[in-house]
């Protein structure tokens, strides 16, 4: 069986990474981004440009997809995190980072669920995070990354009996852009907060994609609805992002 993933996000880092092992793997892989990832080309990878802000993008992209690929993965990797105190939050951002992290994953998981129980095969997953759990400034991004495990258990119930599983892996602190983002790469924040988490150093690209091709194996269909946390031990210690 030949598979096809389409992953939000994958111009770089976590999406970028999983990628390029579902390339080794012969998957085709649509990239749905901004842009194209620099200095990589591969003749199965492409990337179709979007917003995932943009609600009429979404739909727009989701069609030209599902018309032209028999999609059987579709992991949702994109995000951002628009971190504000409580007193500086605003209703904007809750609705900024639903349509991101939850209403474009659903435009575009009805767009493939056709494709998927046709064959009775398929695998959503979710780039959650760790922060579901509560981290201080992430009002808008805590509660739509939270939302992702509610959402991904009703459709696990829902979807199980045509072959498609869906779960969510919840990265901690990983070496990526959204990240140095927050903190500064180098900085004495990074190394402070690598001290504190249990294993004792940040997560890697790696690290993650590593879940998500657990969940993506085609061998691996009896693990629906979970959340997998991949952060060095934080969502059980009392560790302080």
């Amino acid at each position: 069986m030949s598979y096809t993933a389409v992953i939000t996000g994958a111009s770089k880092g976590i999406g970028l990474d999983l990628a390029q092992r579902l390339l080794e793997k012969g998957y085709t892989v649509i990239s749905i981004a901004r842009n194209a990832p620099q200095g990589f080309t591969h003749s199965q990878f492409h990337t179709v440009k979007a917003d995932l802000l943009d609600t009429d993008a979404v739909a727009g992209v989701a069609q030209q997809i599902a018309t032209d690929h028999d999609v059987s993965h579709f992991v949702h990797n994109a995000g951002l995190i628009w971190p504000n105190p409580i007193e500086e939050a605003k209703p904007d951002d809750l609705l900024g980072l639903t349509q991101l992290h939850l209403g474009s994953a659903l435009t575009l998981t009805q767009a493939f669920l056709p494709a998927m129980k046709a064959r009775r095969f398929g695998r959503i997953l979710f780039n959650g995070s760790r922060a579901a759990l509560g981290v201080p400034t992430r009002t808008a991004y805590s509660a739509t990354k939270a939302g992702m495990v509610g959402m991904a258990r009703t459709w696990a119930l829902e979807l199980a009996p045509h072959g498609i599983t869906v779960n969510v892996v919840a990265p901690g602190p990983v070496q990526t852009d959204n990240f140095w983002g927050i903190i500064p790469k180098g900085s004495k924040r990074e190394t402070a907060l690598a001290d504190r988490i249990p294993v004792g150093r940040l997560g890697t690209t790696r690290d993650i994609s590593n879940a998500f091709l657990y969940f993506c194996d085609p061998e691996n269909g009896f693990v629906t609805g979970q959340t997998l946390y991949v952060c060095g031990g934080a969502s059980v210690s009392s560790t302080s992002l």
